[in-house]
């Protein structure tokens, strides 16, 4: 069973952390990575650039509106992810709460699933 572990940083936070700082977090989430290649439990990992590298699109209406980052409402925004191969939703938090960045973000939990399925809220 697919899980995602999504990173949910607070924004601007990258930008208060010296360049060395930055680069520890990177390595320590990195090892994070590798140590759960070796496990057998990776599938993807990626981080992402700042969402003032970012668009967004809506096309509702028929038209398409483009909107580049930052984006003003946003409080918080994906700094990357992990995609799992889990047994269970109890092993992903498991593993969620060993991540590094679950001490300066928000490590959240996502099973993968269709879109059309809403029968667990």
């Amino acid at each position: 069973m697919s899980h995602m572990l999504l990173i949910l940083e607070p924004v601007g936070q990258r930008s208060s952390r010296t360049e060395a700082q930055g680069r520890e977090a990177y390595a320590s989430m990195q090892r994070f990575g590798e140590s759960l290649r070796a496990r057998g439990k990776l599938l993807a990992a990626e981080s992402l650039a700042s969402q003032s590298q970012g668009v967004r699109v809506h096309t509702g209406g028929g038209k398409a509106q483009v909107v580049d980052g930052p984006f003003a409402e946003a409080k918080e925004m994906i700094g990357g992810f992990f995609l799992l191969d889990c047994d269970s939703m109890e092993e992903a938090v498991a593993i969620a709460q060993q991540c590094p960045a679950a001490e300066w973000a928000t490590v959240e939990v996502r099973a993968l699933g269709p879109c059309y399925d809403d029968s667990q809220g």
